[in-house]
């Protein structure tokens, strides 16, 4: 299996509420990021879904860099 894949990012807020996300577009699974106002954050593994993509789309979701995602996934932004 290769596991050079090009992850595809997204983001959303909601009342205060950053949303970001981490699609694998092989495999269509993906890891949430819920990150508080107050900065708590939560990681959620998303279900594999063939058209997960699409529905973040349709639920207002941009696509942003990975930058963010992963400052906030590794712990180096609270």
């Amino acid at each position: 299996m290769n596991k050079n894949i090009v992850h595809q990012y997204f983001k959303k807020e909601v009342d205060g509420t950053k949303i970001l996300a981490q699609i694998n577009p092989i495999h269509f699974t993906g890891v949430q990021l819920n990150i508080a106002a107050e900065g708590k954050v939560e990681a959620i593994e998303m279900e594999p879904n063939e058209d997960l993509i699409e529905l973040l789309v349709a639920d207002g979701f941009k696509e942003t860099s990975p930058m963010e995602f992963n400052l906030y996934f590794s712990g180096l932004v609270n």
